[in-house]
């Protein structure tokens, strides 16, 4: 439809489109229909009594002060508070390296807008999240890819995509979204060397890392970085990585409310003052009131028992999502298995189109996200995901087996190839390449 705005539209909405997943949701909140389809957390875990008190609490010492405008860079003791927070994992910053963003999607887009000009080539994983795509596209950045496997970013498929001059590289470490799958540890230590060797930043995004429901902890990308630049310069209290190749941010959404919009970046502080220039002219600066009324929630350890509430609820559900789909998927059909975080991944016949099978599974009451959105080149159309943190046991058991019972339906309706393809996440051993790069 012509409209007299339609002549008048900057150039870069071209390259701008709406998220797959917030259509989706539309289409998904019909009462009836189990949605595995949303990356959204429990909505019953929301600490709803915490947050009242908080909020009266704010209002009523400090009233003034909440609903006043604030600084860009956030409020002073929530960034103390997210200093003190990664110092457990290992990551050493100071306040001036933090800035408080309008949740982790807007630090995404303020990535983009101080670091992509028209045409610069953006390393990701294959397949990576689709937001990061979404903020970057509108910068109209281009997109190499790595596949990933069982054991996250394939390492050792890096150089051939490196030499191809990519601005900055994407990763997301701990239980990726889509996929579900974390990068092992000698695999961080090869990124890292790599990243070094060819001078390609990295933006560490971990929006879920502290949801770990087994297994060990594995260092941040940033601390390694932070290790590597110092065992150069021969001193490990030089605070190196603040001045070094990767750019770290992360999210209060998962852990304690998405409806927040809290997250934060932390950088050097030359990336920190751009990044603050440019948020000044997005928003000047995110909810004071909202930061204030977290911070309070949060300032006296509340977060911690909490966390350790919302793993004990997400096993439970992964642990019903994949026994159900153990017994309901029919052969040929592979996922993988999540040690934490809200999704997982499932891996159709080559030539099955998921998009299509969305369809019948709306019709048959349920629905997820097909796989083609999270590829940079438009590829995975026999992929899937499935977010199992937001419904109850007993819903996803049905929700699978009405899956299931369209999967087996489809699937019988063509040949396809049923062995393992470039789009399957599957468990590969390092490779000697790999060990070369950490030795």
């Amino acid at each position: 439809m012509t409209t007299p705005w339609t002549q008048r539209y900057a150039q870069r909405m071209q390259w701008m489109g709406s998220s797959t997943i917030r259509e989706l949701l539309k289409l998904t909140q019909q009462a009836d229909i189990i949605s595995f389809a949303g990356g959204l957390p429990a909505p019953e875990l929301f600490p709803l009594t915490e947050f009242t008190a908080a909020a009266e609490r704010v209002l009523d010492k400090y009233g003034s002060q909440a609903l006043q405008y604030s600084t860009t860079e956030g409020y002073g003791p929530l960034r103390e508070y997210v200093v003190e927070k990664m110092a457990q994992y290992g990551i050493e910053a100071t306040p001036e390296n933090v800035l408080i963003t309008s949740g982790s999607q807007q630090a995404l887009d303020l990535i983009g807008k101080i670091l992509i000009n028209p045409g610069d080539l953006i390393l990701t994983e294959r397949p990576t999240y689709l937001g990061a795509l979404q903020a970057w596209r509108a910068y109209q950045a281009e997109f190499v890819s790595v596949p990933i496997d069982d054991d996250g970013l394939c390492a050792y498929r890096l150089e051939e995509a490196l030499c191809a001059g990519p601005k900055f590289m994407y990763v997301l470490p701990n239980f990726q979204n889509p996929a579900g799958v974390t990068l092992s540890s000698i695999r961080r230590q090869a990124l890292v060397h790599v990243a070094n060797q060819y001078g390609i930043p990295i933006i560490e995004d971990d929006p879920y890392g502290e949801l770990r429901f087994e297994g060990e902890h594995l260092p941040p990308l940033v601390v390694l970085d932070a290790e590597k630049l110092n065992s150069h310069r021969g001193s490990a209290n030089d605070h190196g990585y603040l001045r070094g190749n990767v750019i770290y941010l992360s999210t209060f959404s998962k852990t304690l409310a998405p409806g927040l919009r809290l997250g934060w970046i932390v950088a050097p502080r030359d990336v920190i003052h751009h990044c603050i220039t440019a948020k000044q002219g997005m928003d000047l600066h995110t909810s004071t009131f909202v930061q204030m009324v977290a911070h309070e929630v949060i300032k006296d350890g509340f977060l911690k028992e909490h966390v350790r509430l919302i793993r004990r609820v997400y096993r439970e559900r992964r642990d019903v999502m994949l026994d159900a789909m153990s017994h309901c998927f029919p052969p040929g059909v592979h996922w993988t298995r999540p040690q934490g975080g809200l999704f997982l991944w499932v891996t159709l016949p080559e030539g099955a189109d998921s998009a299509a099978i969305l369809e019948k599974a709306v019709q048959n009451k349920v629905a997820f996200v097909p796989g083609a959105a999270f590829y940079p080149d438009g590829s995975g159309h026999n992929t899937m995901r499935l977010n199992f943190s937001s419904t109850q046991p007993e819903q996803i058991e049905m929700g699978i087996r009405r899956l299931g019972e369209v999967l087996a339906a489809e699937l019988q309706r063509e040949h396809y190839d049923w062995r393992l393809s470039d789009t399957t996440v599957k468990k590969a051993l390092p490779t000697q390449l790999e060990m070369d790069k950490v030795s």
